[in-house]
């Protein structure tokens, strides 16, 4: 399956990114030239290395990687959304250099619906306990929620934590779930994903 098979088979509603990381400048103009504009990075380094990041205009740059403190200036400066904000305190990080630099990034909270050592977010409950303080911080446009499942499960248990995830986006009244990659994406669309996360469907092999 290529770019343009995915492109005609998503429902309406449904955003396609295009995770980038690991790929060249010239990768990235070609999926451009074919209509899409929304691409992914996971490293601020590395994304600021390519030509294409520096100069072109016409593309909305997202950052999906493991956030580090020291690198969220950055990650504020170069990016139009953020979906990895795994944090209260990151939240709090994030306003105060959006507020410095004039800036309103758009920005998914990170949730963790399974238990994973290897991905970060906040618990359901945390979440949940602290919104109202959430939804009052200043500098930053909340407009939803991403989870990354944990690897190995079947289409029936990535459904469902998928399903959870929507099920707290629509409670807390925030449109989109950045959910689904290339191994889970039609279960994540089954489940109201807004925006599925696709690299080597789109690109092929790193």
């Amino acid at each position: 399956m290529d770019y343009l098979e995915i492109k005609k088979i998503l429902p309406k509603g449904v955003n396609l990114l295009a995770v980038s990381k690991g790929f060249q400048s010239s990768d990235i103009e070609y999926i451009q030239s074919l209509g899409q504009i929304h691409f992914g990075e996971s490293k601020v380094q590395e994304a600021m290395l390519k030509t294409v990041f520096q100069s072109n205009n016409n593309l909305n740059w997202h950052f999906i990687g493991r956030m580090q403190s020291n690198k969220i200036r950055k990650i504020v400066e170069n990016f139009d959304f953020i979906h990895s904000v795994d944090s209260y305190k990151k939240l709090l990080k994030i306003s105060e250099v959006a507020l410095a630099l004039q800036k309103i990034p758009k920005v998914f909270i990170q949730i963790k619906l399974a238990y994973d050592p290897e991905k970060a977010g906040l618990s359901c409950s945390e979440l949940i306990a602290n919104w109202d303080q959430i939804k009052q911080i200043k500098g930053i446009k909340i407009i939803g929620l991403m989870t990354i499942n944990p690897k190995g499960l079947s289409a029936k248990q990535n459904f469902e934590l998928f399903n959870e995830c929507r099920l707290i986006a629509d409670q807390l009244e925030l449109p989109h779930c950045s959910m689904g990659m290339s191994n889970d994406w039609k279960e994540a669309i089954k489940a109201g994903s807004t925006w599925v996360r696709l690299g080597s469907l789109i690109f092929g092999k790193r």
